[in-house]
């Protein structure tokens, strides 16, 4: 026998040639960098992918060919975690990209996650029930698959870096691209111009939220100050005043020139409707500190006075005692409701608030039938509430004595993504308490409107001329006339809608028949009529403060706050000017 049949044992194998290696390893390489670098495709919630280097998967390379180095080779248990954490990049690179694209505003896994059931249910409402399913199967699947493709390319990633003679060149190169990237800051020319923006700094930013959100004793450190409420409302009379949320009701409806002039006949009809009744209009523009979506915290901006900018701070005032407007109105004797017919669960966190009365989707007494995901029309809405609580002589406090004063605040919902069903406008408003509010017809109608969200403007569109229609109808024909009308826009629309680096500036219109109490206003900065004119006055929480100089009988002309609020710098909760590439 020779030696290698007797005590040499097996010759050992000989390495694989630079023609078996590198394509398997380019192939590789190239996978894992095309599922970290892809962009979104505008408007859409599809990707497209780009052309540049992964900046973390070079070096990712580099620490791999190290442990192999080292270890002398990558087992199966080490691969499977490289593949399941790289998946995990590859999803936040997803939401990263995708979700300012659809919604104006950075990812925020922590708040966003605990909503993100109520935005399934929005999304599958009106859709067959093995559509739902299908589609949550086929999203599994491309999950598991997307974890089958990476683990694959991990394994011979990992496998071809066994070979020891590719090191020193592969060695190099990764030097060289970190050596690129990393002296950007210190010479003249981009030399990052050939990587992708990393997933890193996503994943920081999503770890910087997390001690805010978990250690709520850092309220009063965090929160921007309350405006003063030692105020008094002796400029309003008495009146009832109803604040309106507009959902979705941006500047984009003034500013999209087409937009415009297609929501021009309906402001007139508004404008006719309030001339008509005697009624005045002034409005201004302002800032929300929201844009596409988390209504919440324009609510809470404005009905606290506080900075609600950072989602995590809207979540540590509601565990103060901060004093609000709905406060501030009960201390004065007006009676407090919260009319929400969006909300179909618990709201535990409106106790921070202290309404007196709290009316959600099963206690506003609708009776007809369900428009789509929201069920509760908008007009709908309006007309129980006015003859619940706004009808001259109804009272359905248990206080007795004269009726008090109501101060209602009610967010719509009609004009919410994705504009869809819509329901007609009934000139008949009483028919609208019982339950033949609309016909079996009307829904079928509605509900067969096509659901575009490629193509959302027209829907938009129309859903901001119903909300003009029963404005209109309302104020120039029901509305008692000691009513004090204050309707803004929470944020503007989607992205879609508003556009790329759209400003998150929303309209805001006061209308009263008080001469004295529009002068006052105007003098505040407010304009007369539905468009008001640049700039915007300030930050929504900034506008509390100025109502409550309106509205305090005593105060001073409210004039020279106004160039104050106008002048006060408002950053976007990434640190970036509104409007900037980097705005929600």
């Amino acid at each position: 026998m020779s030696c290698a049949q007797q005590a040499c044992g097996p010759a050992p194998a000989r390495p694989p040639t630079w023609r078996a290696w590198l394509p398997r390893a380019a192939l590789a390489f190239f996978v894992l960098n095309a599922v970290l670098t892809f962009e979104n495709l505008w408007p859409t919630a599809g990707i497209r992918f780009g052309q540049r280097l992964s900046f973390e998967l070079c070096l990712g390379t580099l620490v791999l060919m190290a442990w192999v180095a080292w270890r002398g080779r990558a087992g199966r248990r080490t691969v499977a975690l490289l593949a399941a954490a790289y998946t995990v990049g590859v999803l936040l690179r997803y939401l990263d990209v995708t979700v300012p694209t659809l919604f104006g505003r950075p990812v925020n896994l922590y708040w966003d996650g605990q909503h993100a059931w109520q935005v399934a249910r929005l999304a599958a409402s009106g859709v067959p029930g093995w559509q739902v399913a299908a589609a949550a199967a086929g999203a599994a699947g491309v999950l598991v698959a997307l974890y089958a493709v990476i683990h694959w390319a991990t394994g011979v990633l990992a496998a071809s870096l066994e070979w020891q003679r590719p090191r020193p060149w592969l060695l190099a190169a990764g030097l060289a691209l970190s050596a690129s990237h990393a002296v950007y800051p210190y010479v003249d020319s981009n030399t990052r111009w050939f990587f992708s923006l990393p997933v890193t700094p996503a994943l920081l930013r999503q770890a910087e939220l997390l001690p805010d959100a978990l250690l709520p004793h850092r309220a009063d450190q965090r929160l921007s100050p309350s405006p003063s409420f030692e105020r008094d409302l002796q400029a309003l009379q008495g009146v009832d005043v109803l604040l309106v949320f507009a959902e979705s009701y941006g500047v984009v409806t003034l500013d999209d020139t087409a937009l415009s002039e297609a929501l021009q006949p309906s402001r007139q009809q508004l404008l006719r409707a309030l001339q008509a009744s005697g009624r005045e209009v002034v409005s201004a523009r302002v800032r929300s500190p929201t844009f596409g979506g988390s209504s919440w915290l324009a609510h809470a901006a404005l009905l606290s006075g506080v900075d609600t900018r950072r989602p995590g701070d809207h979540d540590l005032l509601l565990t103060t005692k901060r004093p609000t407007l709905v406060s501030h109105f009960a201390r004065h004797g007006w009676r407090t409701v919260a009319w929400m017919p969006g909300l179909q669960r618990p709201w535990p966190e409106g106790a921070f608030y202290g309404f007196e009365r709290y009316a959600d989707a099963d206690r506003i007494g609708y009776q007809g039938p369900a428009f789509g995901y929201w069920r509760i029309p908008d007009q709908a809405s309006l007309a129980l509430l006015h003859a619940q609580e706004l009808v001259p002589g109804a009272d359905t406090s248990t206080t007795a004595g004269p009726r008090r004063p109501r101060f209602v605040v009610f967010p719509t919902l009609n004009t919410h993504t994705p504009f869809r069903p819509l329901p007609p406008y009934h000139a008949d408003w009483q028919g609208l308490l019982g339950r033949d509010a609309y016909s079996a017809a009307e829904v079928a109608q509605a509900e067969a409107e096509p659901v575009s969200w490629l193509q959302p403007m027209p829907a938009y569109e129309r859903s901001v001329r119903y909300t003009y229609e029963w404005l209109s109808g309302y104020l120039g024909g029901q509305a008692p006339r000691r009513l004090l009308m204050i309707v803004i826009g929470d944020h503007q629309p989607l992205a879609a809608v508003s556009g790329r680096q759209a400003a998150w500036d929303v309209p805001v219109h006061i209308i009263g028949s008080d001469p004295g109490l529009m002068a006052r206003l105007r003098a505040a900065g407010f304009t007369p009529g539905l468009t008001p004119s640049r700039p915007a006055l300030g930050a929504m929480h900034q506008l509390t403060d100025l109502l409550l100089d309106v509205f305090d009988g005593g105060a001073a002309a409210p004039g020279r706050r106004q160039s104050s609020l106008s002048s006060r710098a408002w950053i976007s909760p990434e640190g970036a000017p509104a409007g900037s590439a980097a705005s929600h």
